[in-house]
């Protein structure tokens, strides 16, 4: 498990990552929440809208870049 301020490192590029993408809204940013996951041995950051809604997931690749996906596994959500 990597640790609690890598995994808040991760969670601010991928909403970083996220902000800079189009048709993003940036009041939209103010009840975001992230949260880093494990799912059949792969890294996600998952950015949701609140506590509901999904807005983005990004898979961590074992370099440490992100990949932002179009779907993503069921585990996640």
């Amino acid at each position: 498990m990597i640790a609690s301020i890598h995994n808040d490192s991760l969670t601010r590029r991928a909403l970083g990552a996220y902000l800079h993408s189009p048709g993003t809204v940036a009041n939209a940013m103010l009840a975001m929440s992230g949260a880093d996951t494990d799912a059949k041995g792969r890294r996600y950051v998952v950015l949701r809208d609140g506590s509901i809604d999904i807005c983005a997931v990004y898979r961590v690749r074992s370099d440490g870049t992100m990949k932002r996906l179009k779907r993503w596994p069921a585990e996640v959500g």
